[in-house]
């Protein structure tokens, strides 16, 4: 019988194997994890912090999913090699499972700086459920919180820990918060948003050390700053997990190499989600972190393995949730050249819609959905928005889409 293995259990493995039921493959679907829980929602983790002490809420598909889909789970196990010359996957030196069709679903790790004290307790990081729950038990006692980096997991975190009460302060190497993720525009209100609830930024600054003798007790930046610190979010970025492709024989750089059918240097061999660096438009490389890519990725691979091969080629989209704020976004805002603030009613939503030489790139919204939705359409048929549409004070995103062919 064909037998597909999936190495990687969280939102991109967990949708190959569904998808792959989907379409009615008939193969063996095995879904190896090193974690031992039922595969998990890992926004949460930062977006909410939800009780980690109640996992089951978290899960992305009840057991009976797994049994009624006839989808072998190989929970806590770790795969030690892929042999490509036998086409088998090796756990350990005792067990082996041969495969027609291997996707890599690695997913990333936590970035560790090589910092002193970063080994203190309480200083933590925020990628798994066992970090959510050790996250979640410092955070109840703590009341300086100091967080490294200011991105999406850092500035959802900060929102938690001020929301709760706690002094917080974001520390960042880098100019302005999401740096690579939001424009300069909708990236200033978000810190405004911050600071109105309390938070403090550093910027342009880095870390020295973390104090404290067995606990951490402060950060000591760069410039000489020392700030009074009894919990420690390290949320520098992450590191793709490629070392298993790699040792194979895989071709990597900054992610598991994959071409636009999200295949690997060897056929019948993907990568998806977190872990792949696939080809965008311009022929730059792209690595998507988001929930939206690592199932869209997944999607595409699963058509390739039942014979229904198709290119990747979707818009990404990511959300994140910080206070009573619901930011949305669609596109890459990289490159653009104007910027057009279009507010959508009194209750403080409003969308960027940002263009490059008159095309559109990316919507990013606060509170607006409607924007979002109809931003994501419009990327992805094509369809020819410009920044004179936006001048209409009346414009609706919505009905502009409806009203427009398609150009896809």
């Amino acid at each position: 019988m064909e037998t597909t293995v999936i190495i990687g259990a969280s939102h991109g493995g967990v949708q190959v194997a569904a998808s792959l039921r989907e379409m009615n493959y008939s193969g063996r679907i095995i879904l190896a994890a090193e974690e031992p829980h039922l595969p998990y929602h890992r926004p949460p983790l930062s977006k909410a912090l939800l009780d980690p002490a109640q996992p089951d809420g978290l899960m992305l598909r009840p057991s009976a999913f797994y049994e009624q889909k006839d989808i072998t789970l190989r929970l806590g196990k770790r795969v030690d090699a892929i042999d490509l010359d036998k086409h088998v996957v090796r756990f350990g030196s005792e067990e082996a499972i041969g495969f027609d069709h291997l996707v890599l679903a690695t997913g990333a790790r936590a970035r560790i700086p090589r910092i002193e004290g970063i080994n203190l307790r309480n200083v933590l990081t925020l990628r798994t459920l066992p970090d959510a729950k050790s996250l979640a038990a410092s955070l109840t006692n703590a009341q300086d919180v100091v967080v490294l980096g200011a991105g999406m997991i850092g500035l959802e975190f900060a929102a938690v820990a001020a929301r709760t009460g706690r002094r917080t302060t974001v520390i960042d190497a880098t100019s302005r918060p999401l740096l690579r993720g939001l424009s300069p525009e909708m990236a200033q209100h978000l810190q405004q948003m911050h600071e109105a609830n309390g938070v403090r930024f550093i910027f342009d600054d880095g870390i020295a050390a973390i104090e404290g003798n067995e606990a951490v007790t402060a950060v000591m930046t760069k410039s000489g700053q020392r700030i009074k610190a009894d919990l420690v979010l390290v949320a520098v970025g992450v590191v793709p997990n490629v070392e298993l492709a790699v040792a194979a024989g895989i071709e990597a750089d900054n992610g598991i190499v994959v071409d636009t059918h999200l295949q690997t240097s060897h056929e019948g061999i993907y990568a998806i989600g977190d872990c792949a660096a696939f080809p965008a438009n311009g022929g730059n490389r792209l690595r998507i972190e988001s929930v939206q890519n690592a199932t869209d990725h997944a999607r595409t691979v699963a058509a390739s393995i039942v014979g229904k091969r198709q290119p990747f080629n979707k818009v990404p989209w990511f959300w994140s949730d910080q206070y009573d704020a619901k930011l949305q976004i669609a596109g890459l805002w990289n490159g653009y050249d104007q910027a057009i603030l279009r507010p959508s009613s009194n209750d403080g939503s409003f969308a960027y819609y940002l263009f490059a030489n008159d095309k559109l790139l990316c919507v990013e919204a606060i509170n607006a959905p409607g924007d979002h939705v109809a931003a994501r359409k419009i990327l992805s048929d094509g369809l020819d928005l410009r920044p004179e549409h936006l001048a209409d004070p009346s414009f609706d995103p919505k009905l502009f889409m409806r009203q427009q062919p398609s150009h896809s």
